[in-house]
């Protein structure tokens, strides 16, 4: 910038030494400046941010000093048709909208353009989506991301899955339902770790897990479970121990999937009343359901679940021709476990004292990896919803 401050000095001193006018020299001096800042901006800025939100193709539209979100107003137009829940777009069927929702703002319909149906509702969430979206992490310790899983722009709170109040309780307006979790976000990297952690057969091999879901439960559902844990926990005192409240933990359970929910795209659930993911993600598991596809438990009739997720994926049930299997992990509330190593299936309740079994492996046990049964529906509540490779 000294050179350009040197060059409109001695174009003045020049103006003055002939006794010319400033005027021309100062008119100069500011075309020059303003062509040097858009020059700046336009190569600093990115490019797409110039061109129109639908079509991403056309210049935005300028009025003068304003400028438009758009190149033209049938662009315009063909957006506002798309993010209108309610709205049909000319010459066209109810078709163009599905059941399932935008994958970034999770509220508007995806739309479909007859043969194909697209991940987002609009041009504009497709852009959004695409700002939002960061780097899977590298080998080099590239930084999670750790992003609000319902606005995909402003960071999440600590101790939760959204930025703040207004997110979280529009998620909670939606509920139930899946949210996709970002490959590269922190939620993501801790799910798939604790599967792949925990796949403790040595003969089968560890598939890798493709998509990951937050799984978001009614607040009654919610509320009800805090209410069992803060018992259990005013009972134990586990968190003076130094454990979690109630003693709550993270395990696995698998199930039967008639639909496709979990493949890529397919986030609504089923209405089939014996799909078990869908009504597990609808309302939770249900004690009352014991037997109707094991047959019998080792502990008795209770809520099943295990810390290894190879075990659990044993009860896991899908077309054969899909390529990808579900399994979900839950916050069950353990508080204070009963440790067996016998069969025991005529429990209908955990020894008193106690909240919860604990099925331990042993050398006069059939049982080959840990289980966790919890006898109350109270006590678990699905998570997160994992599809692996099948």
């Amino acid at each position: 910038m000294s050179t350009l401050a040197d060059a409109i000095a001695m174009a003045l001193s020049r103006t003055s030494e002939s006794g010319q006018s400033y005027q021309p020299a100062i008119v100069a001096f500011f075309n020059l400046a303003n062509t040097l800042i858009k020059s700046f901006v336009n190569t600093t800025s990115d490019p797409a941010d110039g061109l129109c939100e639908y079509c991403l193709a056309r210049p935005k539209h300028r009025d003068g000093d304003v400028v438009h979100p758009f190149c033209e107003k049938e662009c315009a137009a063909q957006d506002y048709v798309c993010v209108q829940p309610t709205e049909q777009a000319p010459n066209q069927s109810s078709g163009n909208q599905t059941g399932e929702t935008c994958d970034f703002c999770h509220s508007r319909p995806k739309y479909s353009s007859g043969k194909t149906t697209h991940p987002f509702c609009s041009r504009t969430c497709a852009k959004n989506a695409k700002k939002c979206a960061k780097s899977e992490p590298q080998e080099n310790g590239s930084p999670l991301s750790d992003v609000c899983l319902l606005c995909r722009t402003a960071p999440k709170q600590i101790e939760s899955h959204f930025c703040g109040k207004a997110c979280a309780d529009e998620a909670e307006k939606k509920a139930p339902m899946v949210l996709k979790v970002p490959e590269d976000h922190v939620t993501f990297a801790s799910v798939a770790n604790q599967f792949t952690a925990s796949w403790r057969h040595s003969s089968k091999t560890c598939p890798k897990v493709r998509v990951i879901y937050k799984v978001i439960s009614p607040a009654s559902s919610i509320a009800t479970y805090d209410e069992y844990r803060a018992r259990v926990e005013e009972r134990g005192n586990f968190v003076a121990a130094g454990r979690t409240a109630g003693n709550e933990c993270r395990r696995w359970h698998g199930c039967q999937r008639e639909c496709k929910l979990g493949n890529p795209g397919k986030t609504k659930l089923c209405s089939s009343s014996t799909c078990s993911l869908c009504c597990i993600l609808r309302t939770s598991f249900d004690i009352s359901c014991f037997g109707k596809t094991t047959g019998w438990g080792r502990f008795g009739k209770g809520i099943y679940t295990s810390s290894t997720s190879s075990k659990s994926a044993s009860y896991v049930k899908t077309s054969s021709s899909s390529k990808f299997k579900p399994m979900l992990l839950n916050k069950v509330v353990v508080g204070r476990g009963c440790k067996l190593s016998s069969d025991n299936p005529k429990l209908t309740s955990p020894p008193e004292g106690y909240d919860s079994v604990i099925g331990e492996p042993s050398s006069d046990s059939a049982l080959n990896f840990d289980e966790l049964i919890c006898y109350t529906n109270d006590a678990i509540r699905p998570s997160y919803l994992v599809m692996y490779a099948a």
